[in-house]
């Protein structure tokens, strides 16, 4: 659980400074306020241009004769036809350099869009399938999170997420296989295709990670039903729910995230690029926030789906107008509350959000 457990609110101060932002300085706010990324695929930030170039570096042979025309593919009808592409797409990463080159690449975006802490997610299946051994992708992912922490005051770290389409025991073999690099990453996570494949798969994997006092975290109720988010919750014992918005289909389970004070992870532009909702207008950020959801904004796949953590954020408000400067400090403040990051961090980053409103808002 984390470990705030009551709504934070603006005080005084920052509350009359949200009232009185006009309208049009909002896409300042956006970009300026301080966040922190809690759902982010390090293979799914790789664009176009690097896959190119690394595939040219390994001479890997991509069935793509341009970069255009790889992200004229970029076209989808549902996650697994995503999946499809984001596979091929890591095919071209083999050596520590290409894995520390990629997630540079990724921090330097967040760093420019105030993302001060990441939590990103990384799926060593999809590259030990094809002979890359384990430690090379820890190792090269690591040495980039390094730098950015020294270069770029973004406080970054791991969290190793197992395939769920495939077994219960290649996820312990996995685990297994990264323990001696366990002070690289924070925790395990479940991702790829949800339909099928239900939390309760990987109940002892997940039983054996927080024996291992590794934090734990599960995409559910992205396609999936509200079954699978309760399943998260009650057999994987999970600290946040990564995407959750078919919660709203169960207005008991909504009641629930909302009294534990239980994050999700939400990530508006693949929702929309994933077609969970035909458009941002219709998307149910807006009824998770005013139910006192812990809901919080990041990117998912951004070489994917359309753009990094700040166009997430100025593409929602757009799209939905009832959001405003409120909100705006509300999902931030919601971001570093479910972080898994200790009390002094946070709180400094919260004060940093503060000091930006004030700035914003004149």
């Amino acid at each position: 659980m984390p470990d705030i457990h009551t709504r934070p609110h603006p005080d005084a101060t920052v509350a009359a400074a949200l009232d009185r932002l006009p309208r049009e300085r909002l896409p300042e706010l956006l970009r300026r306020i301080p966040k922190a990324e809690l759902h982010i695929h390090i293979e799914g930030s790789l664009e176009p241009e690097l896959i190119f170039s690394l595939a040219a570096r390994n001479g890997v042979a991509l069935p793509y004769d341009s970069v255009e025309a790889l992200r004229a593919a970029y076209a989808f009808s549902d996650l697994q036809s995503f999946l499809d592409i984001y596979y091929a797409g890591a095919s071209v990463l083999l050596h520590e350099a290409d894995f520390h080159d990629m997630a540079w690449a990724y921090l330097q975006r967040a760093a420019a869009d105030g993302v001060r802490r990441a939590e990103i997610f990384f799926d060593p299946q999809t590259h030990t399938e094809r002979g890359v051994p384990i430690g090379t992708v820890i190792a090269g992912l690591s040495a980039a999170l390094t730098k950015a922490r020294a270069e770029l005051g973004v406080d970054a770290d791991l969290i190793l997420c197992f395939l769920r389409h495939l077994s219960e025991e290649a996820a312990f073999e996995t685990l297994d296989a990264a323990l001696p690099y366990r002070d690289h990453f924070i925790g395990i996570g479940l991702d790829s295709s949800e339909r099928g494949h239900p939390p309760s798969k990987f109940e002892r994997v997940f039983a054996r990670g927080r024996a291992l006092g590794l934090h734990v975290v599960a995409h559910a109720g992205e396609e999936g039903p509200p079954a699978y988010i309760i399943e998260a919750l009650d057999l994987l014992q999970t600290e946040r729910i990564d995407h959750g918005v078919r919660c709203v289909d169960d207005p008991a389970l909504v009641a629930r995230l909302a009294a534990e004070r239980m994050p999700l992870t939400v990530c508006p532009l693949s929702n929309v690029k994933l077609c969970v909702y035909p458009t941002m207008a219709e998307h149910k950020l807006p009824a998770l926030l005013d139910a006192g959801l812990c809901a919080t904004i990041n990117s998912d796949d951004p070489a994917y789906f359309g753009g990094y953590m700040n166009q997430n954020w100025l593409d929602t408000f757009a799209a939905l107008p009832q959001l405003g400067a409120r909100e705006a400090w509300q999902l931030a403040a919601n971001s570093f509350e479910a972080a898994f990051a200790d009390a002094d961090r946070k709180a400094a980053w919260r004060a940093e959000v503060d000091r930006v409103v004030l700035e914003v808002a004149g």
